[in-house]
């Protein structure tokens, strides 16, 4: 299994400032770390296998089908995900953007984190929690102060 953060290159989102159209839409459709956690499973799911389905992303992370399906109706009912006519999950523009950025954050944390001497097992769990609390523009200044 590749790495997640190998996955890198596919990101179509520099993370410098998140487009105001998806930001709004994250705030107003209050979307939670659960639900970026699904959108970036998706994201690196598809950049490895091209297709999603629901159950892989139910192995990816490790929960229930029934949790999966849940999430992606909602991730859905707010326009961050469709599901085509062979029942693939597909993410919408917005959906990869917050997706796009959310697995960078993780990225750039995970990879800081492991450089500073944390074990890949806890650099993993803790970028896991970064990714979510820090803000785009925050983001934004650590990548242009250090580097990445």
């Amino acid at each position: 299994l590749l790495h997640r953060c190998q996955l890198r290159r596919h990101c179509i989102c520099s993370c410098e400032i998140m487009p105001s159209s998806v930001a709004e839409a994250v705030t107003k459709e209050r979307l939670h770390s659960s639900g970026e956690d699904y959108l970036k499973s998706i994201f690196i799911l598809e950049a490895q296998h091209g297709s999603v389905r629901s159950v892989e992303v139910a192995e990816y992370m490790n929960v229930s089908k029934a949790s999966v399906s849940h999430a992606v109706a909602l991730l859905k009912k707010n326009g961050f995900l469709k599901m085509n006519q062979d029942y693939d999950l597909v993410l919408t523009d917005s959906g990869r953007a917050i997706a796009s950025c959310i697995y960078e954050k993780h990225c750039y944390f995970k990879d800081r984190l492991i450089s500073a001497g944390v074990s890949p097992e806890t650099a993993e769990i803790e970028a896991c929690r970064l990714e979510h609390c820090v803000s785009e523009e925050s983001f934004h200044k650590l990548r242009k102060t250090y580097g990445y």
